[in-house]
């Protein structure tokens, strides 16, 4: 039996929870339906994308080539800054149905590459401007239109001229239902060297809020490049990085000050990271590097026609090991024990080969279903 048949044979006997992660986290919650709680059922205006990046979600979340476990409690995306933007690129931007000649639209340009169907293997590919991107000018372009009309895209705003962008691959791989390997790499298309912040980013879903009660679970520093997860639903996981990341903590809490002229819970808010890198605020991210939402903040300057490539690992065994796709009782150790135990491999020993195996896992599972010709 092939590999991902068998993986799939597993899932399906329930022996192995092979789908327990995968690209669940949807690329856009803001402006649906399910966040709509207005009294006069207007999504669209109700939970605006400017509202997205300050204003907590209550049923669900989005991302940027983002997973997440089947529930969604705990989730997983990229965060990315050209140094012009006027914020982190989080999420999809798109026109709602009233800005688009042709209803709702998103404006990016992104393609999903790879996935196998339980996930062992995915590969995603973001398009990114190295000039600010043109949140506006797409709006108004749009609304100046008729429907008899082309759509005006990001691509005809010449933005890629000179191929002055980035290509960001993210990729990842199951070196077992537990443990995922994950690779960033950011890929400079222009002629000129360009600086890139890249933020992979982790958090708790907000369970908290509309019950009133103190969060489910908590992220906490390690040590400078691991982040320990936990979570009431899933118990605990560990976040690792390669390189030196610079790691910030706020909390996946409303911007109730900054949208609605009301008081904040906490002073480390769900926008903290975005005003500590974009808008240069020390004080908007928890200095005790601890909260429930996180991120590892790699800045680059990537040469011209080259790249950087960034490793993670998001694993359920602790610091001390612990047994493959099952909670050891190392994991049952309270968080100053697992601190003070040594770490394991880095986040990408051995990971080249896994990420190589899963490619041709995946090939050999499509090529059986669509043979070549």
């Amino acid at each position: 039996m092939k590999a991902e048949a068998k993986r799939l044979a597993e899932s399906n006997e329930r022996t192995k929870h092979w789908k327990r992660w995968g690209p669940y986290l949807s690329e856009r919650a803001w402006g649906t339906v399910r966040e709509d709680y207005s009294a006069y059922g207007s999504a669209w205006e109700y939970f605006p994308h400017d509202h997205a990046r300050s204003r907590a979600y209550r049923w669900n979340e989005d991302g940027l080539a983002g997973i997440c476990d089947r529930h969604q409690n705990v989730c997983f995306s990229i965060a990315l800054w050209n140094g012009v933007d006027p914020i982190l690129k989080e999420r999809l931007f798109g026109l709602t149905g009233p800005e688009g000649n042709h209803g709702e639209d998103v404006k990016e340009i992104y393609y999903y590459l790879d996935s196998t169907p339980t996930h062992s293997y995915m590969k995603f590919l973001y398009k990114y401007p190295q000039a600010e991107f043109p949140y506006l000018w797409l709006i108004m372009a749009n609304r100046d239109r008729d429907k008899s009309e082309s759509e005006f895209d990001l691509i005809d705003t010449g933005i890629f001229d000179e191929n002055r962008y980035f290509d960001v691959f993210v990729e990842y791989a199951k070196a077992n239902v537990e443990d995922i390997l994950i690779k960033i790499t950011v890929a400079n298309r222009a002629s000129e060297d360009a600086e890139i912040n890249v933020l992979p980013t982790v958090w708790l879903r907000n369970t908290w809020t509309w019950e009133g009660i103190e969060p489910t679970g908590n992220l906490s520093a390690v040590d400078d490049k691991t982040i320990m997860i936990k979570s009431a639903a899933l118990g605990e996981r560990w976040l690792y990085f390669d390189g030196e990341p610079q790691l910030l903590f706020t909390e996946n809490d409303t911007n109730n000050a900054k949208l609605f002229g009301g008081d904040n819970r906490t002073p480390y808010v769900k926008d903290g990271i975005n005003e500590f890198v974009v808008g240069d605020r020390t004080d908007a991210v928890n200095p005790a590097r601890t909260g429930t939402k996180a991120a590892a903040n790699y800045k680059f300057r990537v040469p011209a026609g080259g790249e950087v490539v960034i490793n993670a690992r998001l694993s359920e065994p602790p610091p001390s090991g612990g047994g493959k796709g099952s909670r050891g009782a190392a994991t049952r150790k309270n968080v100053n024990a697992a601190k003070a135990k040594v770490l394991p491999p880095p986040a990408y020993a051995g990971g080249s080969d896994i990420f190589e195996e899963r490619k041709r896992e995946a090939d050999e599972f499509y090529d059986s279903l669509a043979p070549k010709g």
